[in-house]
């Protein structure tokens, strides 16, 4: 007797190991495909609910009505323990007011003007984030997607050494996966600084969660915030005695007043309506990497500290900066375009990727027609469902199940690649679904 397996549990435990790598493959493209259309997140908002008003600017004055209209409207629930008002800014000339329970648009003098409704736009950037799980285990696959995104990038030229010296020259029409080849080694080539930044920094923001609950247990007492106060900034103790509302107006006067040149972003009541409360003001400053500084004032009014994201120590500077240059929001509209160029072409070599490793099996012997069109069916049924979600958005209003229309509409395409059928096809069948997928939710959008 032999110990050996047999040449079909071999095989089978060959493809085993490729669905494996093709659904390994499958999340990063996901990732990179909604990460590119993210990248337009405030202009989604604006397309997803087009009747919200719109102001170039509010009054502090008006920002205080809505923050006292927002409480009061909030009696009898559970005490919100965060209130974010985000101030409108050019790429979101919209102010809104978020609470743990909801959110709401505010009209230019300070009352509400109805809800913030925006459930697909949150869907993308949730998908691009977390994949729609649980947020830390979510956080923690896509960070572990972005090492391997790095890995790929470095060992990727590390083993074609020629890679650099052949970066213009372009085979593309050649037969026999050389063609496709060439695209995928040039656009890695002509990419590498861009996808090498977007990897190291999406690695950070999705694993750093899992670190910093790692040093909280340890070192901290399981106190999560304690660990980020270097970087961010700490809180304030909280006291839960009621107290009025905090005086808003008077924090944004004196911010705008002392620090002219920075643009708020969003303002942050820590436990509203209690003694404890504090305000935060996020802004924006002019050809800075960073997200924004922070600025804690109390109550009153009066500034309790600055974060120092803007002037600290540099890897606090540098530590702000991951988020701006991993999704693209600083130097305004020619950047974000930059990044949907890049980000295409990063989507492209995630998906012509498989596609050579398929076809170098196909010409060793291995014909794996299966598998072809399993990765056809993610490469076109994952734009063509992200389509579909949207239509489902603007169809059955901001309480559609998303997720689950997502998911399970992929799962039902991947299923039908299954039985055999003309590898042809199908290919054309989906891909013919992708463009539909991307005219139809287009027409809702700008008609």
């Amino acid at each position: 007797m032999t110990a050996a397996p047999e040449p079909s549990s071999v095989k089978r435990a060959l493809s085993a190991h490729a669905a494996i790598g093709l659904l390994t493959s499958a999340l990063l493209y996901i990732v990179c495909l909604t990460g590119t259309i993210s990248v337009f997140y405030p202009e989604l908002q604006r397309l997803e609910q087009r009747d919200a008003p719109e102001m170039p600017a509010i009054a502090p004055q008006a920002v205080q009505r809505g923050v006292e209209a927002v409480l009061a409207s909030e009696k009898g629930k559970p005490a919100t323990t965060h209130l974010f008002v985000h101030m409108p800014v050019d790429d979101l000339p919209r102010a809104t007011i978020t609470t743990d329970t909801g959110a709401v648009h505010l009209n230019p003098d300070g009352t509400i003007a109805g809800p913030e409704e925006i459930a697909w736009s949150d869907f993308l950037i949730a998908l691009h984030y977390t994949l729609n799980l649980p947020s830390v285990v979510g956080l923690t696959v896509v960070g572990a997607l972005g090492a391997m995104l790095l890995a790929l990038s470095l060992t990727g030229i590390i083993a074609h050494p020629r890679v650099f010296r052949d970066a213009f020259n372009l085979r593309a029409r050649d037969s026999n996966g050389v063609g496709l080849a060439d695209w995928h080694n040039r656009l890695s080539v002509w990419t590498l600084p861009f996808s090498t930044a977007l990897a190291l920094t999406g690695a950070i923001i999705g694993l750093g969660s899992v670190t910093a609950m790692g040093l909280a247990a340890l070192f901290k007492d399981g106190n999560v915030e304690a660990v980020y106060a270097p970087l961010f900034g700490p809180e304030g103790k909280p006291n839960a005695q009621p107290a009025p509302p905090a005086d808003v107006a008077a924090v944004i006067t004196n911010f705008t007043r002392t620090y002219p040149q920075a643009v708020p972003t969003y303002v942050t009541i820590h436990e509203p309506g209690t003694l404890g409360q504090e305000v935060v003001v996020s802004a924006r400053h002019p050809h800075r990497l960073i997200f924004g500084e922070s600025y804690r004032y109390d109550a009153r009014g009066r500034l309790l500290g600055i974060a120092g994201l803007s002037d600290g120590a540099i890897g606090q500077q540098a530590g702000a900066s991951i988020y701006g240059l991993h999704f693209g929001n600083f130097g305004g509209l020619p950047v974000k375009l930059a990044y949907l160029v890049l980000g295409a072409a990063l989507t492209g070599i995630c998906a012509t990727g498989v596609f050579i490793w398929l076809g170098k099996r196909r010409r060793r012997g291995h014909v794996e027609p299966r598998l072809h069109r399993l990765w056809d069916g993610v490469v076109w049924g994952s734009p063509f469902m992200l389509g579909m979600t949207f239509v489902a958005r603007k169809a059955l209003g901001n309480g559609a199940p998303l997720v689950a229309i997502f998911w399970i509409g992929l799962a039902m395409i991947l299923l039908a690649s299954i039985p055999s059928v003309a590898d042809v096809r199908f290919r054309k069948a989906v891909q013919a679904m992708a463009a539909f997928g991307l005219l139809l939710p287009a027409m809702l959008m700008l008609g």
